[in-house]
């Protein structure tokens, strides 16, 4: 049975004279679409807590002994004793907590945690999360997590069947996290910004630049800005202004990112990306499935009348070959429209268009970057 793939194409921006903010650019990306201000990232925290109120879905204490510590250290907290007795309680499971605190939050903001399941329960539907602390890298305590999990999926088992929709053992809990301390950082003591690009490239680095400096040379009189190399740009702020307005009115300016001639193909999903600065030179390509169809049936041999022969079963095998839709066509992709209307034309599926375009950089026709993943 072939497999059917499917086949995505994205048109990337051709570059054109950058602009700035106010300008009647058609297709530019403002700063802030195309790079990121080092010194406000987020801080990833992580806990470790319990999950309760679940209906039997919960961890097989046997299989999760983690989960039965934690109820009885969590129960001793409270004051109840539990020693000499066991839990056996299958309506609590252990989770590991996540979240991302954003950069410039105070003590008191919330935010939202997702919630994973550790052991072997079953679903987290209906359960709630008590009081877990978050920690960050460098082991201190950042906010507090506790609330009601909101589950998208759903699993439903009988004796015979089940059905499973989903992850219904992963949840988050919106708003679930309360910012405990937060992460010093004086943004207006910045006397220079960084700005790192999300995609590096030196032509898009030199025109953000460009586009930096015409801005701040109408607005304050001087260059403010240098690039480093094909990620990094340094922009020194000018006096008489805070950090976030001067900020603020940078990331709004319109500058035409640029992009490498790239064809990226992902041969388990069959998803093919090709840019529009792809070149092929002109290259004869000749496309056909080659199917080989063997059947195996047997003849029964009967003997003659009155002989002393035996019946006997007679091998016989039928082996047929078919190639079928087999074309030769000139391949010629000054752009990406004529590529594709090419590989269109031979007919063919996106699994063979992977196998063409890896043939055709074999033989040196493709003139951008493959990345196989």
């Amino acid at each position: 049975m072939i497999r059917r793939l499917a086949l995505a194409l994205i048109v990337a921006l051709s570059p054109l004279s950058p602009a700035f903010a106010g300008g009647d650019a058609i297709g530019g990306s403002r700063i802030k679409d195309i790079a990121t201000l080092q010194g406000a990232r987020d801080n990833q925290l992580v806990g470790y807590g319990l999950v309760i109120g679940l209906m039997g879905s919960g961890d097989g204490l046997r299989n999760s002994p983690f989960t039965e510590q934690s109820m009885r250290a969590m129960l001793e907290n409270l004051g109840i004793a539990t020693e000499g007795g066991r839990v056996r309680s299958n309506n609590v499971a252990a989770v590991i907590v996540t979240a991302n605190m954003p950069p410039f939050v105070q003590s008191g903001a919330r935010i939202d945690v997702s919630v994973s399941s550790l052991g072997d329960a079953t679903s987290l539907q209906g359960g709630m999360l008590i009081m877990t602390p978050l920690r960050a890298a460098d082991g201190e305590i950042y906010a507090v997590a506790q609330g009601p999990v909101v589950v998208s999926g759903f699993n439903a088992q009988g004796q015979a069947e089940q059905v499973t929709q989903g992850v219904p053992t992963s949840g988050r809990v919106p708003n679930g996290a309360i910012v405990e301390r937060q992460v010093d950082a004086e943004f207006n003591d910045f006397q220079t910004l960084t700005l790192q690009l999300r995609n590096p490239d030196f032509s898009t680095a030199v025109r953000v630049t460009d586009a930096i400096n015409q801005f701040s040379q109408a607005r304050y009189g001087g260059l403010v800005a240098a690039e480093q190399d094909s990620r990094t740009i340094m922009i020194r702020k000018p006096g008489g202004v805070s950090a976030a307005r001067f900020y603020a009115e940078l990331e709004n300016i319109q500058v035409e990112s640029d992009t490498p001639a790239r064809v990226v193909i992902d041969e388990r999903s069959g998803t093919i990306v090709i840019g529009q600065d792809v070149r092929i030179a002109r290259v004869a390509i000749s496309h056909g499935a080659l199917t080989v169809r063997i059947t195996e049936m047997p003849r029964v041999v009967q003997p003659e009348p009155f002989s002393l022969g035996e019946t006997e079963i007679e091998p016989f095998t039928a082996i047929e070959v078919e190639r079928p839709d087999s074309k030769v066509a000139i391949l010629d992709g000054p752009d990406l429209q004529t590529l594709v209307a090419g590989l269109n034309r031979i007919g063919v599926k996106p699994d063979g268009v992977i196998a063409i375009l890896q043939a055709i950089k074999s033989a040196g026709a493709l003139q951008a970057e493959l990345v196989v993943q």
